[in-house]
């Protein structure tokens, strides 16, 4: 038997929460939460076991529980948001992407008629903007400035 999740909103969560649910424009993953803590909450007009939830809506019961802890203990945003997820720095900053659009706007080395990809990631390389980086990066980075 599955334990009841101990959820009590605020009349504006609340309010806040249906709008959201209804409104269908945030992230899935915001509106998931946002029907989770409707659908547990104590005052309510249904409340519903964990178990409950988590056939309806779909999810794990890890889920449940997280999103109503974070609820109870920081409020509506954290319960509803998610935290940085970590994983490498891009290689590429602003400053580095200055650099080489001005490279590849500059004329080509001696003997070549333009500047390839693969060319323009060696000069990054050689001038020293940065360490490694793939002519695939390089290409990304310049279909994103246009």
């Amino acid at each position: 038997m599955s334990k009841p999740l101990q959820v009590r909103l605020t009349a504006e969560d609340r309010k806040a929460l249906e709008s959201m649910v209804r409104g269908g424009v945030n992230r899935v993953r915001v509106i998931k939460r946002a029907q989770i803590l409707l659908m547990a909450d104590v005052e309510g007009p249904k409340p519903r076991k964990q178990g409950e939830i988590v056939a309806a809506l779909g999810t794990s019961v890890t889920t449940v529980s997280a999103t109503g802890r974070r609820y109870a203990q920081q409020g509506l945003a954290a319960a509803l948001g998610e935290k940085p997820r970590p994983g490498r720095e891009p290689k590429l900053t602003g400053e580095v992407e200055a650099h080489l659009v001005v490279l590849a706007c500059s004329d080509p080395p001696a003997g070549q008629a333009r500047w390839t990809l693969r060319l323009l990631a060696g000069e990054l390389v050689r001038l020293e903007h940065v360490e490694s980086i793939s002519h695939t990066a390089v290409g990304n980075a310049l279909k994103k400035t246009k």
